[in-house]
């Protein structure tokens, strides 16, 4: 079996479960570290005659991540695609097993049952809180309604406040951002890199709590360790 993924969850996923299968992988499939596959672009610009070249069994993507012309493409040269949706921790699961028999894995992976089970022990729940949450800058971009991420912060007692808005990602002014008077801000590095020099300054008077991206946003091996690893980040911004 020969994978192309076009989704760093993925890739980090097939390389946990399938050793040996991964023929390609976007420039920002970082996972895991030391990754030695062909690069293929990035999520919205795949190569699209560099993946075909590859002439893989099976190209492993995700509705939200990547682009329907470049899906259509792929499949009009002759290539299997498969296509996640992946909106909760649940369906995370679901896709990511689906996913992996596709490729090939033996087996339910190990690690997909250690996360599993990670999310089914969360930390004692504490009051519960509401949150803002940008993935950019430059404009202000913000979680919406109907994302993953969001319904991670939701399962660690953080409500997002543009959960209900009519966009998923939501261009949002600032002063709009301030105004709604979140009990927190959750700033990721990834997509945008948020550090502590850079985005807490806007929320002057609101606690900010740094995240990690991967453990926000990722589905993959690293939702075993998400749970603990948001919700430490979450408590100590809440301090």
């Amino acid at each position: 079996m020969r994978v192309v993924s076009l989704v760093p969850s993925l890739t980090e996923a097939l390389a946990a479960s399938v050793p040996g299968a991964l023929a390609g992988a976007t420039d920002w499939c970082t996972h895991p570290a030391g990754l030695d596959v062909v690069r293929v672009g990035g999520t919205k610009n795949p190569k699209v005659e560099r993946i075909v070249g590859l002439a893989p069994d099976l190209v492993l993507a995700n509705e939200e991540e990547n682009r329907e012309p470049d899906l259509a493409a792929l499949r009009e040269a002759g290539l299997e695609v498969l296509v996640t949706e992946v909106r909760t921790v649940p369906q995370a699961f679901d896709e990511l097993e689906r996913a992996m028999t596709a490729c090939g894995a033996p087996g339910r992976p190990r690690w997909l049952d250690e996360a599993e089970a990670a999310w089914s022990r969360l930390p004692v729940p504490r009051t519960r809180t509401t949150a803002v949450v940008p993935v950019w800058r430059r404009p202000w971009m913000v979680l919406g309604r109907d994302t993953f991420a969001g319904d991670v912060l939701a399962r660690l007692d953080v409500d997002n406040v543009y959960a209900t808005h009519s966009e998923r990602y939501p261009r949002i002014a600032l002063e709009e951002l301030r105004e709604a008077a979140p009990g927190l801000v959750v700033l990721p590095d990834e997509p945008y890199r948020f550090t502590a020099a850079d985005g807490p300054e806007a929320f002057e008077g609101t606690p900010c709590a740094l995240v990690s991206g991967r453990h926000l946003t990722w589905y993959g091996p690293s939702l075993t360790d998400a749970p603990q690893v948001i919700a430490e980040a979450l408590r100590a911004a809440r301090r």
